[in-house]
């Protein structure tokens, strides 16, 4: 089989075992797309969409809004071929030279450290954490000021020390985003969903 046919296959599988899932039609090819790379039909149960996360962050990727990872596995795994032709970007600024002198100076992880260098590009932009919670709390404090405003949160950081708690507390925030509840998350899935949104980005324009 080729690697489409062996995709939409995946695809039909998921489709068959969700059953009647309850999302919507927009919401829908996100949740498959993060069920197809995980292996995970949990995600069915802990994802959470605010009201306008898949409507602003398509939006916010055909203007060309930068796109920013909190590491370079997320980065490596969005489509960034896809993704230029609305003119955008995706950065990661993990290895930035800005980032390990800011952390040093600050005592703070550089994954938090990313998150100020990187603000004057957050508002508009998406800001995806698929590993550290320290830059998923950076940014809601940065939100909470009234800093930033991204376009799109994708909240998914993975782990057992405030993983769970940051994104319960992007929940409470009315800022467009997409995350979860519990532990779960991953660079992987959190490229899967901006992924998703790429693709809905370019079918629907």
């Amino acid at each position: 089989m080729k690697p489409h046919e062996i995709e939409q296959l995946s695809f039909q599988i998921i489709d068959s075992e969700a059953g009647d899932h309850g999302f919507s039609t927009d919401q829908w090819p996100v949740v498959r797309r993060v069920i197809h790379t995980s292996a995970d039909f949990e995600w069915q149960q802990m994802i959470r969409f605010h009201p306008q996360a898949i409507s602003s962050g398509v939006s916010a990727i055909r203007t060309g809004c930068p796109i920013i990872t909190d590491t370079n596995m997320a980065r490596a795994g969005i489509r960034q071929r896809d993704l230029a032709r609305f003119g955008g970007t995706v950065n990661c600024y993990m290895t930035d030279e800005r980032v390990a002198e800011t952390a040093a100076r600050k005592g703070i992880t550089r994954a938090k450290a990313a998150v100020d260098v990187a603000a004057p590009a957050l508002s508009g932009g998406i800001y995806v954490v698929g590993n550290a919670p320290t830059a998923l709390l950076r940014l809601i404090e940065l939100m909470e000021k009234g800093t930033v405003r991204p376009a799109l949160v994708v909240g998914l950081p993975v782990g057992f020390v405030n993983a769970a708690e940051s994104k319960a507390l992007l929940l409470e925030y009315d800022v467009p985003h997409i995350t979860n509840v519990g532990r779960k998350g991953g660079s992987n899935v959190a490229a899967a969903v901006v992924n998703a949104l790429i693709i809905k980005a370019g079918d629907d324009s």
